[in-house]
């Protein structure tokens, strides 16, 4: 992805302006599509045209045949979005809504890293730049992720990058050893067995659900482990009226539509009350929204070529759906 030196210009925004109103108009008038992951304020998701996981959104953004994307998530999210749609101008709303598990997993790197294992079969987590998608084979989401490492040959080896905590549970939930880059995801790695414990304590009644982007401490003693769109299902299936939600806060939103009759607390991390909390995702406001549909800008630009790399592993993934 290629950062432009673009900041929002907040001051431009006439405070009495009905900004819901005027993003509607604009959608409408520049045909934009809005695209909004489960981790996005309240006001964000209500405003856009699909809310989703990074499974769900990647196909969105491949079925999407609108002129402008406006993609509500973090800047590997409205990459993807432009390799799957080279001919829509896709924007983000904030250009540093980065990603802590992107981040780690520079491609440069990753690149050397990856010489300590040929003849490897390399699946990288949709979480990860264009240049790390680059030099994948194929990628998976959380959603996918035990189909996509189960569609590797048993005599094939396997590199899974860049989630540690997501391989690991990939791992003993399909029984394949696999070298694990050595990344991880700031809210999910802050939840702990303490934690829990303690809340167990508290709700002794309560359900853990988590994401697999935890480390597996929390993962084996959960209830239900799964991709946001599949903690969803799970808790609009089942009859208990108490959850622990080991996950970015911002899905709780979906789930008390869902389920108004029961009570979903959110796993405090160690580093404090706010710790659960994605400073990236919560980058994108009203505000910011309204001036990248306005302004067109910032917008995600990607070489060509790189593209084009990034596509095939991506293109992989989506055949075996």
């Amino acid at each position: 992805m290629e950062l432009l030196p673009h900041r929002p210009d907040l001051d431009s925004v006439d405070p009495d302006l009905d900004l819901s109103a005027e993003i509607k108009r604009l959608r409408a008038e520049k045909k934009a599509i809005i695209l909004a992951h489960y981790y996005q304020e309240p006001a964000v998701q209500d405003l856009a045209d699909f809310v989703g996981d990074s499974l769900q959104l990647a196909i969105e953004a491949r079925k999407a045949k609108a002129d402008v994307i406006l993609f509500c998530g973090v800047h590997f999210m409205a990459e993807t979005a432009k390799i799957l749609n080279p001919n829509s101008i896709v924007v983000l709303p904030d250009m540093d809504a980065g990603c802590s598990l992107a981040d780690r997993c520079h491609a440069e790197i990753f690149r050397e890293w990856l010489k300590d294992y040929p003849d490897h079969v390399v699946i990288s987590y949709i979480n990860c730049s264009a240049g790390v998608k680059a030099l994948s084979d194929i990628i998976c989401t959380s959603a996918n992720a035990v189909s996509v490492v189960n569609s590797v040959p048993a005599d094939k080896k396997i590199v899974f990058a860049p989630d540690r905590h997501l391989g690991h549970w990939v791992s003993v939930q399909t029984g394949r050893g696999m070298a694990l880059y050595p990344g991880f995801c700031i809210v999910h790695e802050q939840f702990t067995p303490r934690r829990v414990a303690a809340m167990k304590v508290q709700s002794p009644e309560a359900k853990l659900i988590v994401h697999p982007e935890c480390d597996i401490s929390i993962s084996a003693k959960a209830d239900f482990v799964g991709s946001t769109a599949a903690m969803l299902n799970f808790i609009a299936k089942d009859t208990g009226k108490t959850f622990l939600i080991g996950t970015e806060p911002g899905i709780i939103y979906q789930m008390k539509k869902l389920r108004p009759d029961a009570e979903f607390l959110p796993i405090p991390a160690d580093s404090g009350r706010n710790g659960s909390l994605c400073p990236y995702m919560k980058l994108n406001t009203l505000e910011k929204v309204y001036l990248a549909l306005r302004d067109m800008k910032p917008e995600i630009v990607l070489d060509e070529a790189l593209r084009q790399r990034a596509l095939k592993p991506m293109e992989a993934m989506l055949l075996l759906r």
